[in-house]
């Protein structure tokens, strides 16, 4: 029995928070299909590959990233539609990644064909599936804060109560109050206070809270 050109490919979305929006690292493509459109950095699977090194080699090769730079990757869901790709029949598993600021900051100085661009509202139409692909990983993003603490990928080792909830308004597009979220994160155990102060601040020096180690 015969079988049509089929092919399994990952792509990966790497998400930050820059300057107060949930943004995403999306790559310039040089090649058709979909010449000069912005797409998800992505690779086709090698016959001998497994998944996840498959999504490791494409962190580095299309991303410039190690899988060191990244504190937190998972595969987030399968993309099939037989339309998707107008080359042959693919299937694509989709990685989710949440990265500092900087680390996705540095990938973009470095390859002129990387860009952040908003999550929500990339700018302009993306190549093949990837605009469905980036709604599905900040759905599961926004449904993780909840009751895991991967906000906490996107701050520094010292943070302010403020700096948290900056970071959780910015994911899910909503702002809380601030009273409320604060008796939020402090009752899951979470985080602890240092006892010590923020400086180089304008404001009465917020205190510093950092990630409790179990």
């Amino acid at each position: 029995m015969s079988h049509p050109p089929f092919a399994v490919t990952v792509d990966l979305v790497l998400m930050t928070v820059a300057h107060g929006t949930l943004s995403v690292l999306l790559q310039r493509r040089a090649e058709e299909p979909f010449g000069d459109r912005l797409a998800l950095p992505g690779g086709f699977v090698g016959i001998d590959e497994a998944l996840d090194e498959a999504a490791k080699r494409v962190l580095a090769d299309k991303a410039g990233l190690a899988a060191k730079d990244s504190a937190w990757l998972e595969q987030l869901y399968t993309f099939g539609n037989p339309q998707r790709d107008p080359r042959m029949r693919t299937v694509s598993i989709a990685y989710f990644a949440l990265l500092p600021h900087v680390v996705l900051e540095e990938a973009v100085a470095a390859r002129t064909d990387l860009t952040l661009h908003s999550a929500p509202s990339p700018g302009e139409r993306l190549a093949f599936d990837h605009a469905a692909i980036i709604a599905t990983a900040h759905e599961r993003l926004r449904g993780k804060l909840d009751y895991t603490p991967i906000a906490f990928s996107l701050l520094p080792g010292l943070f302010t109560l403020r700096d948290l909830q900056s970071m959780h308004e910015a994911i899910t597009g909503t702002t809380f109050n601030k009273p409320a979220f604060r008796r939020r994160m402090l009752d899951t155990g979470w985080i602890e206070p240092t006892g010590q102060r923020e400086s180089d601040t304008p404001f009465r020096p917020a205190e510093l809270y950092r990630r409790r180690v179990s």
